[in-house]
């Protein structure tokens, strides 16, 4: 841990901030179309005052129409994926923990690539992997339940078997498809991609997940309180089953949200976490807002990766996967095999 006082955190916190905002100005003008940052610069604060400025309407139109909702979402859904990966290790007390835990990545996935089965790109995806995100969870909650063991080992073998069904049904969705039309962009889709993102798909998701962020980041003392014990939680005046509940929906709209838009990406939600943690250490009062801030810039970096270094977009999967496995090996042998949660 490299920040120990509250002084030496908010330093800490503001660069790690400023260099996020640095980043995502810099990464709006790479690309095989280049634009110097400064120009982004005049663009971006030309729609804000209203002036014009000397470039080509094209040059306008890469970066507001192209570039900037898919950082944008980019740069929300890494700070989404942060947040719900370091609660969702905190609460059930396992590092192997990702935000799709309790099924929800599966089931969101299954629902979006049904809808483009049945109806097509558009809408229905999205609404589709919000319904069946929240189904998942719910599945995974009456698994729960129907044990009568309600305790964290148990809701996460039953996430377990829910994420496998819906993976199951996901092989069904791309075994029905046309193998000349809609398997190819499922497939595609599923692996992780923002190449489709859309000012209309960026409206819908990203205040979703700004705004479940934001709730979960403002209960992050709370948050430490369920690491205390049913018995100790519940002395101090607060109901953790309903705690545990609320936090749940906040994690599942907010993993929907992404994978109604990028598909499915692991490893940002299991990696980012350890490494804020190896930061500002346990403490969710620090771990959260620091996840989010670097979950936002991994995310960014990542995307930014995979659409320039080919011709064709590489999918998110593949990227975060290549980079999160060697990452998690190194803090696997640096910690030795022991986590502090």
């Amino acid at each position: 841990m490299i920040v120990s006082t509250d002084r030496s955190f908010n330093i800490f916190f503001s660069i790690i901030s400023l260099l996020t905002l640095g980043v995502f100005i810099v990464v709006l003008g790479i690309g095989r179309f280049p634009v110097p940052s400064r120009q982004v610069l005049d663009i971006l604060f030309s729609k804000l005052i209203g002036n014009g400025g000397e470039w080509s309407p094209i040059t306008e139109s890469v970066i507001l129409k192209i570039r900037l909702p898919r950082v944008l979402m980019a740069l929300f859904s890494g700070i989404g994926l942060g947040v719900s990966g370091s609660i969702s290790q905190g609460i059930f007390r396992n590092p192997l923990v990702s935000p799709g835990v309790v099924g929800v990545t599966s089931g969101a996935g299954f629902g979006a690539a049904l809808a483009i089965l049945v109806f097509g790109w558009g809408f229905m995806p999205q609404l589709f992997a919000f319904i069946f995100g929240l189904g998942a969870l719910a599945l995974t909650w009456t698994i729960t339940k129907r044990t009568k063991a309600r305790t964290h080992l148990v809701f996460v073998l039953s996430g377990v078997i829910v994420n496998m069904f819906f993976q199951a049904l996901i092989s069904l969705v791309k075994f029905m498809a046309d193998s000349d039309d809609k398997l190819p962009s499922i497939v595609y889709w599923l692996m992780g991609s923002l190449s489709s993102c859309s000012w209309r798909k960026v409206a819908v998701s990203v205040p979703i997940i700004l705004i479940s962020s934001i709730i979960l980041i403002l209960m992050r003392r709370r948050i430490n309180l369920l690491s205390l014990g049913e018995e100790e939680v519940r002395s101090l005046g607060v109901n953790p089953t309903v705690l545990m509940n609320i936090i749940l929906i906040l994690n599942t709209l907010i993993v929907a949200s992404i994978v109604s838009v990028a598909g499915i990406v692991g490893w940002i939600g299991l990696i980012i976490p350890h490494i804020a943690r190896m930061l500002v250490g346990p403490n969710h009062q620090r771990l959260i807002p620091v996840s989010a801030v670097l979950g936002g810039l991994f995310f960014i970096l990542i995307d930014t990766l995979g659409r320039t270094i080919s011709p064709q977009d590489i999918p998110l999967g593949i990227l975060t996967a290549l980079v999160g496995a060697p990452l998690f090996i190194g803090l696997l042998v640096k910690s030795k095999g022991e986590w502090t949660l």
